[in-house]
């Protein structure tokens, strides 16, 4: 699991905290922040998939190098 991966799922909860917080206490400029981190969060998440997927790439194409001069 990437770091952004990791760092995506810590914002999505808080956000969805937030959230439900604001919610439950009719803050809607606390429900309003946690409905962003948790956009944040899916943002920083698919980041960190990209990277997974940039660096297995690289990982097979180094390896495979020498296979087929």
């Amino acid at each position: 699991m990437d770091k952004k991966n990791l760092e995506g799922m810590v914002d999505k909860a808080k956000g969805k905290a937030k959230e439900i917080g604001g919610v439950a206490t009719d803050n809607r400029d606390w429900e309003a922040e946690g409905k962003l981190d948790q956009v944040k969060g899916k943002v920083k998440e698919g980041l960190g998939n990209l990277r997974q997927g940039i660096k297995k790439t690289l990982d097979d194409l180094d390896s495979n190098k020498g296979e087929n001069p």
